[in-house]
């Protein structure tokens, strides 16, 4: 069933709404990260390294190809925050793995996300509300 033009008009303003969220959440990581001499894609991978996984299992968790991640990754192990090690029961895959620089740098990450949250005004059950029909939007049909 075709959608009206009122129909079509509510979809496309919602749409722009979420296009301005994304851009809002963008700049204030960006502000968060910046000092820390970090992109917001290198702060994503710390952020995401909970301890030592794959170029495959990191690139999920930060929602991107692994060749995307595989740039991101190559960049923090020439600043010696991450290191590439064998990994223990797969010969043929590396293991990612935070150096104490790293670790170091993953808590201030944490810490600055922590201090001035991105969603702000909005009540706990606001944000459960708006995380529950954002997953639901971005489910695979």
């Amino acid at each position: 069933m075709a959608m009206t033009n009122a129909q079509t008009e509510a979809q496309w303003e919602l749409g722009k709404l979420v296009h301005d969220l994304d851009m809002q959440c963008a700049a204030r990581m960006r502000d968060w990260v910046t000092p820390l001499g970090l992109t917001v894609a290198q702060a994503s991978a710390l952020r995401e390294m909970t301890g030592p996984m794959t170029m495959r299992e990191l690139a999920v968790k930060m929602s991107c190809e692994p060749s995307n991640a595989t740039i991101v990754i190559d960049k923090l192990e020439t600043l010696q925050l991450i290191e590439r090690r064998p990994h223990p029961t797969d010969r043929r895959a590396k293991q990612l793995v935070l150096t104490d620089e790293g670790t170091e740098l993953r808590e201030r990450v944490l810490k600055a996300l922590a201090e001035e949250p991105i969603f702000t005004g909005l009540t706990q059950q606001q944000l459960d509300t708006l995380e529950n029909l954002l997953q639901q939007a971005i489910t695979p049909r």
